[in-house]
């Protein structure tokens, strides 16, 4: 095969299916033949042609699963596999700490380099990841936004029996509550999208009215002084608004999400209040690998993968229904 199915990004608000040439395996590289590849927010990012880094033409994708097309160490040919997408200069000062997913020249497979959302893709030897057995390609190809929530909780501190609540129940929000559940938390969620509300509630989590004050009702639920830890994962400027007042005195805003447009915080409230912000960017190998054995015990992760496309379908993953969740493209139909 010398040509394959591939999403280009091509420019501001255009993305499509293009036949292109099968990557070259460079030496240390390895080919995977992709099963699934997942639309993040910063593919949305790079869709709109806000990203400072993803310079049309891309093949987008940095959350993605497949089959690996040759026997490498431990790995099988035809193994299902997963990707740790960071890729550190090893050379900087973050780097020489073991910092590496905040390296200083850090690049990202899917908005450095072209990514997963083909129908192969090659990657350095070292990224490959084995996935637990009970892994759907789907699933496997959700371990990275997992990885996020899984750094999110351990960068932010949180302990066992602190209050949380978190912003968002979209695929990273519930996601990190997921992880925080798993953690030993009990996350109360704020959400104005009904579907989304409905699919939190039915998994047992605590979840607010949107028809009624916000900050009220998470004082009702939380001894009327805020909570301990709040979860931003939803990226608006009207829950920037808000998490000033949702934490407690002395506590702490995790800033997970990413935002289209910079917003603004009222300053004067982080004063009196005395909280921390802590923002969390990418996961650690660590956070990676802890995410992979949580994907393999059925905690509900893949209740989040409701709206899967045919890779030849690339625009309509760009603007999904309200109902989605988490975007998953097919792109190919079988394993080697």
């Amino acid at each position: 095969m010398t040509s394959m199915k591939a999403i280009v990004y091509e420019g501001p608000n255009q993305v499509a299916c293009r036949e292109i040439p099968v990557p070259v395996e460079k030496e240390g590289w390895v080919t995977i033949q992709v099963s699934h590849a997942g639309i993040c927010g910063s593919d949305q990012t790079i869709y709109r042609g806000k990203h400072p880094r993803a310079k049309a033409p891309l093949v987008l994708g940095h959350e993605f699963s497949g089959y690996i097309t040759r026997d490498m160490g431990d790995f099988r040919k035809g193994d299902l596999v997963t990707v740790f997408p960071y890729l550190p200069c090893h050379n900087c000062e973050r780097c020489k700490n073991g910092q590496f997913h905040v390296c200083q020249n850090l690049k990202l497979i899917g908005i450095d380099l072209d990514g997963g959302m083909a129908e192969y893709v090659s990657v350095p030897e070292w990224t490959v990841c084995k996935v637990p057995e009970s892994c759907t390609p789907a699933q496997a190809a959700f371990i990275e936004p997992v990885g996020i929530s899984v750094h999110a909780v351990r960068k932010g501190g949180y302990r066992p029996g602190d209050s949380v609540v978190i912003f968002g129940a979209g695929g990273i929000g519930m996601a990190t509550a997921i992880t925080l559940r798993q953690f030993g938390a009990n996350p109360i969620i704020a959400e104005p999208n009904p579907l989304r509300l409905a699919l939190a509630k039915e998994m047992g989590f605590v979840v607010l009215d949107p028809k009624q004050d916000t900050i009220q009702q998470i004082y009702a639920r939380t001894g009327g002084i805020g909570a301990d830890f709040v979860y931003d994962c939803a990226g608006a400027q009207p829950v920037i608004d808000l998490l000033p007042d949702a934490v407690r005195i002395n506590g702490t805003i995790v800033i997970v999400a990413g935002y289209k447009d910079p917003p603004a915080m009222n300053f004067q409230k982080g004063m009196f209040r005395e909280f921390t912000i802590q923002f969390v960017r990418n996961c650690t190998r660590e956070d990676f690998e802890i995410a992979t054995r949580l994907m393999g015990q059925g905690l509900g992760y893949d209740r989040l993968l409701n709206y899967i496309v045919d890779i030849e379908n690339g625009a309509e993953g760009f603007a999904p229904p309200p109902s989605a969740y988490k975007v998953i493209f097919e792109v190919n139909h079988e394993s080697i």
